[in-house]
């Protein structure tokens, strides 16, 4: 019966192959030759995922020599046809002037428990080592893993959801389009939260909202860096680049407007609005803040609060020319401009598109 299956592969009828195939994988079900001809049925109709499935599987039990290099030339021409199919779909998903705008492909975090079978699909997708596809998946808040164009970044992005690997891209216009307002105090709590409030080009204004109107909090540490004298394990003196305070920031999110508002522990007017704390009071800048913050929690008890801008951090600031093209709305004084301002600001932004974007699918 197999020697008629072989000789309906040799002259291209697969609609006889697949009908003499059906009772061998009934009787027959363990024999390497059978399961080969049903990969082999597989590729021929296309179904390249279920072609490998089938081939690596028999790869880990085969030891027939001849069977082997057929099973190894199955895999090749997959991989081949596969890299041809991804080639061309990004092709076709690069085409158009808005599609070739720079973006961005940001990793989700994932569990430990789905982490084995996911990092295998991406190495598959990305082509790299197992291993390393394990390291690149987070295990907690989000990984930036490539900039390119948009369109290459969404079929990627498509494809990794596909294999079960939470992912989302976002364009650099699209980030630099979120307004950014620094707060220099809230006037009012009620019946409308109203903030003193100052936009890009530094003019001073009120804005009020709803409180509801808030999807998210930020929360993000950002080093202030300065040059130290220190010596070398030789006892030499060099100057050195520290950290030697951190700044903290809140960014309240309103997605609807398209805005974010910025809230600096160090540029805030304590001593005014709803907030006001009696300039007879010694507190700390620090004290200050953690009440202030104690207010924002009472008047947001149920909106998710996102701070884990460090990890995500460490993966994009060495990313210089791709942060070059994100204004920061960040002004602290430094000696030099640095990335981590950008880098929050890309975070801060990426989680508004993502609530504007969670917004509009409730609609």
């Amino acid at each position: 019966m197999l020697d008629y299956v072989i000789a309906a592969f040799e002259r291209q009828d697969y609609q006889a192959a697949a009908q003499l195939l059906q009772p061998l994988l009934q009787t027959s079900p363990e024999n390497p030759w059978v399961q080969f001809y049903a990969g082999r049925l597989y590729e021929e109709l296309g179904e390249l995922e279920s072609a490998q499935k089938v081939y690596r599987s028999l790869l880990k039990n085969v030891t027939n020599t001849k069977l082997l290099s057929q099973i190894r030339q199955g895999l090749q021409r997959l991989e081949t046809l596969i890299q041809e199919q991804r080639q061309r779909g990004i092709a076709q998903a690069t085409t158009g002037s808005n599609n070739n705008q720079l973006g961005v492909l940001v990793l989700e975090a994932i569990s430990s428990e789905s982490k084995t079978v996911a990092a295998q699909n991406f190495a598959q997708i990305m082509e790299i080592e197992p291993y390393a596809a394990r390291l690149q998946l987070p295990s907690r808040g989000w990984r930036f893993y490539k900039s390119g164009t948009i369109g290459e970044l969404q079929f990627l992005g498509q494809e990794l959801r596909a294999a079960g690997i939470p992912c989302f891209w976002a364009n650099i216009a699209e980030i630099n389009q979120i307004r950014v307002f620094q707060v220099s105090y809230i006037q009012h709590a009620e019946p409308q939260a109203t903030v003193i409030c100052q936009n890009e080009q530094g003019q001073m204004g009120a804005m009020s909202f709803e409180w509801s109107e808030v999807s998210d909090r930020i929360l993000g540490l950002l080093p202030i860096f300065e040059q130290v004298v220190d010596r070398d394990v030789r006892g030499k003196l060099q100057r050195k680049t520290k950290t030697q305070d951190y700044a903290h920031f809140c960014d309240l999110v309103l997605p609807s407007r398209g805005c974010i508002l910025r809230i600096h522990d160090n540029s805030y007017e304590y001593q005014k609005g709803v907030t006001k704390i009696d300039k007879s009071d010694r507190s700390t800048i620090r004290i200050s803040w953690n009440s202030l913050l104690d207010f924002l929690s009472l008047q947001l008890p149920t909106t998710p609060i996102w701070s884990d801008f460090s990890p995500f951090a460490e993966t994009v600031i060495d990313q210089i020319e791709l942060l070059k093209r994100i204004p920061s709305n960040i002004h602290l004084f430094r000696r030099t401009p640095s990335t981590w301002d950008s880098a929050f600001m890309l975070y801060s932004t990426l989680v508004s598109i993502k609530a504007a974007n969670k917004k509009e699918e409730n609609i």
